[in-house]
């Protein structure tokens, strides 16, 4: 019984030991340069967190059209979205409170856009254009060649939508919750 008791405790004190933070695995040197990061990333001026207040100035469009504000049990928000067709974007903005004031949450465009992201892709850059300028940041589960690259994950990252080679579509934010 002795026995069994301090083979338990010399077992314990190993896994304590080698759970502490001097032991846990380190992120390699310079992962973060891998790590796509939505924050920093632009579609022109637009990007993720842009009060409302700020958003028309980005955007040469007339009013866009908005849906009915509803409750997201995902995130705890009250979402909207609001859609400038003739520009060919697409936000969806959130709040923390019911008419309260509202942050871009995410982000699509589609032709017409001329939006541009921070790296120069446009919806009708090539698939080649978007791994050249994003191919670090893939997402090698979720891309799907010629049809789909995801840049970061599809929990908070940049997705291309292509057709015949060139992208038909961009997408910046979280897809999935």
């Amino acid at each position: 019984m002795r026995r069994t008791i301090l083979a338990l405790l010399m077992l314990l004190s190993i896994t304590f030991c080698c759970s502490s933070p001097a032991f846990s695995a380190q992120e390699p040197q310079g992962a973060e340069e891998n790590q796509f990061d939505t924050i920093k990333e632009r579609l022109g001026e637009l990007r993720l967190g842009l009060p409302e207040k700020d958003v028309e100035g980005f955007i040469s469009c007339k009013q866009p059209k908005k849906s009915k504000e509803v409750y997201e049990a995902a995130t705890g928000e009250y979402v909207q979205e609001w859609k400038y067709a003739e520009c060919g974007v697409e936000l969806k903005m959130g709040s923390e409170r019911k008419a309260g004031p509202k942050v871009i949450e995410s982000i699509t465009i589609r032709s017409p856009s001329k939006l541009v992201t921070s790296r120069g892709i446009h919806v009708g850059s090539t698939e080649g254009e978007v791994m050249k300028a994003y191919g670090q940041y893939r997402d090698n589960e979720e891309s799907k060649k010629g049809k789909q690259f995801v840049a970061g994950s599809i929990y908070d990252g940049m997705i291309f939508d292509f057709k015949d080679g060139k992208v038909v579509g961009i997408f910046l934010g979280a897809a999935a919750e």
